[in-house]
């Protein structure tokens, strides 16, 4: 996980001698948004109208941030509409590459460049900062709508209705406050907790990550008992950012992040709620967990440093839920 600087590439890891030992994320650089008629979004330019064919979704199987967008594009009707590459789960001293293999990296398909950092470049040649997933792509001005996941889904979410006729909503205006404070817990203690632990290079910080992270699945668990999704009901973003986190927690993050208080299987809620979204018409087909395994045992050199495998535990996400209408 190397970095650009002024558009030269450098392999470096993460910096936590500055922070006590904790992982800190860079926030997104390209924070552009896709509108119905092209309008300004939230943040960023206007410019950005959705057309069918005009996007392309850059990704990794491996990441939960890259899945989310995945799954978005699926259950929105997108997949007509927006194409897609995937990168190599090999992630080595050039970061993200598009070499193939038989885990589902295809290349870059549009482009047929070798590097994830060629697309940054070639929307910025003198561009700073992590060379992240996922990335969307505009075909016509030729450069990054954004590579902020959580901004891709809401665009995914809405802005293409016209063209795919699915109006499933998943940001529902009434629901909007409530669903960011439920999002926030889960993004600092869990989502971007698993990380905190995995990365720490100090007890203290691990300690510091750890307790929430459990607080937090504990948390949900009770939730969960009372309802059968997040909030109420309906599926929200909610559920689908929360999904992409449980879904890679017992075969990676328990063992390769030492977040082996206890397993998502542990949770009875939680274990069935996690069966019922994988189970969700369409989401199946954007897990790809040979590619998710290998990925983070193989590339995080500092935690695995002989990049073994580790045989896993068989978990069967198609079995019976229980979590009726």
């Amino acid at each position: 996980m190397g970095l650009l600087v002024d558009g030269v590439w450098h392999d470096q890891w993460y910096d936590t001698k500055s922070s006590g030992g904790k992982f800190e994320r860079a926030a997104a650089k390209f924070r552009n948004w896709v509108t119905p008629d092209g309008s300004k979004g939230p943040t960023g330019v206007s410019g950005f109208a959705a057309e069918s064919g005009r996007y392309h979704l850059y990704v990794s199987y491996a990441c939960p941030w890259a899945h989310r967008a995945l799954i978005f594009r699926q259950i929105k009707g997108l997949s007509d509409h927006i194409s897609v590459s995937a990168v190599h789960p090999d992630m080595l001293g050039d970061g993200w590459t598009f070499q193939t293999d038989d885990h589902g990296a295809t290349g870059d398909t549009l482009f047929g460049l070798p590097f994830a950092r060629d697309i940054y470049t070639k929307a910025d040649p003198a561009f700073s900062g992590r060379v992240t997933v996922p990335v969307l792509w505009d075909t016509q001005q030729n450069t990054i709508v954004s590579n902020e996941s959580s901004e891709i889904i809401r665009m995914f979410n809405s802005a293409f209705d016209a063209i795919t006729g699915n109006t499933d909503d998943f940001w529902p205006e009434a629901q909007r406050d409530a669903i960011e404070t439920v999002n926030n817990r889960i993004y600092d203690t869990f989502n971007n907790g698993v990380y905190r632990c995995g990365f720490a290079t100090t007890q203290d910080a691990y300690d510091e990550a750890i307790a929430p992270l459990f607080d937090t699945l504990d948390w949900l668990e009770d939730r969960l008992a009372r309802n059968r999704y997040l909030m109420g009901d309906a599926l929200t973003e909610a559920d689908w950012r929360l999904f992409t986190t449980l879904v890679r927690f017992d075969p990676v993050y328990h063992l390769h992040f030492k977040c082996n208080r206890k397993r998502i299987v542990d949770y009875p809620n939680l274990w069935a709620y996690t069966r019922e979204l994988y189970q969700h018409p369409g989401v199946a087909g954007t897990v790809n967990m040979d590619h998710i395994v290998r990925h983070y045992h193989y590339s995080h050199d500092t935690i695995n440093p002989n990049r073994i495998i580790p045989t896993n535990p068989v978990l069967d996400f198609m079995a019976p839920h229980g979590r009726g209408g």
